[in-house]
Parts: structure tokens; C-alpha cells; sequence
């Protein structure tokens, strides 16, 4: 992955914050990218979480129980590192580093693969995750992407090298 490719993923982050985030909102979200992966017939979960709590969960038809855990352990990844786990992962491979055990976070509770953004908030930072998961990593990240740029009104959101 080329520095220009993540600057963008990088990017993505900056313009996708949040003013403010809550129950409603995380449904609201979780709504429109159900909504997406219907039309799109795609077999995937959506998680959407704090560190301690369940804002918002869909498992759409072709979903697997594994697919939960995928998102799981994507949404670790992000709790614990605030960026996403696609970026995380890329920036892992750029390096010839793997998830364990050169950055302690064991298979069992990670995954660093696309599919889980983090929900920024202006004033507060990363307070939580969205997690897919059922696609190819960079589908599962780009439908997050898109889902956010419209929720939020963003235009300028670079698309997902």
C-alpha cells in the first residue's frame, strides 16, 4: 500500500467524526447499513458497540455465527488501537509485522482485517465501533465508509484504496 493510499484510509477518519454519538444514533447507522446490505444481498453482521455495551446488532440472511465473532474481534481492534482495523492491519503488513506477537493481541480477541471503523466524536474522541462482517476485508470497510459519509452528510470522504 502506497503512502497516498494511507493518507486516505487516514483521511476517512478525520472527516467521518462524529458531533456527538448515542443509542439513537448507533441505530440510526445501524439501520442505513442494513438497509445497504439487503439491497446489496450481502450475507453480513453488523456490530455496532462501546467497550462494555451493545449499541446495535443485525445478522442479515447468509450471516454466520463466525461473521459475529469476526466483527468481535475487528471491533477489538479498534477500541484498543482508535483507528480502524483495516488501517491497522495494512499498516501491520507495510511493516512485515503480524497481530501476535509482535503487537500482543492475541487471534482469540483480535482480528486485524477490514470491517471495523471507529466511531470518533468530536469532543470525547474514539468511543466506539462499527463492525461487518461477511465480505472481503476492503468491501467490509468501504460499506462502513459509505454508509457513514451519507449518515453524516460528507462529500469529500476519499474513496477506499
Amino acid at each position: 500500500m502506497s503512502d497516498a493510499e494511507f493518507d486516505a484510509l487516514k483521511r476517512q477518519e478525520g472527516v467521518l467524526t462524529f458531533p456527538a454519538f448515542d443509542e439513537e444514533i448507533a441505530h440510526a447507522v445501524g439501520s442505513l447499513l442494513r438497509k445497504r446490505a439487503s439491497a446489496a444481498k450481502a450475507g453480513v453482521v453488523i456490530d455496532i458497540r462501546t467497550a462494555n455495551r451493545r449499541y446495535y446488532f443485525c445478522a442479515l440472511p447468509g450471516s454466520t455465527p463466525d461473521n459475529d465473532e469476526w466483527a468481535r474481534r475487528k471491533a477489538n481492534v479498534v477500541l484498543r488501537c482508535h483507528e480502524s482495523s483495516y488501517l491497522f492491519g495494512k499498516r501491520l503488513e507495510a511493516k512485515g509485522r503480524a497481530q501476535w506477537p509482535d503487537q500482543a493481541l492475541p487471534h482469540e480477541d483480535y482480528a486485524t482485517h477490514g470491517g471495523a471503523f471507529p466511531v470518533r466524536v468530536a469532543s470525547a474522541g474514539v468511543i466506539a465501533s462499527i463492525a461487518v462482517s461477511g465480505l472481503p476485508s476492503r468491501e467490509d470497510h468501504d460499506m462502513i465508509v459509505r454508509a457513514l459519509a451519507e449518515h453524516l452528510g460528507v462529500t469529500d470522504c476519499p474513496r477506499t484504496p
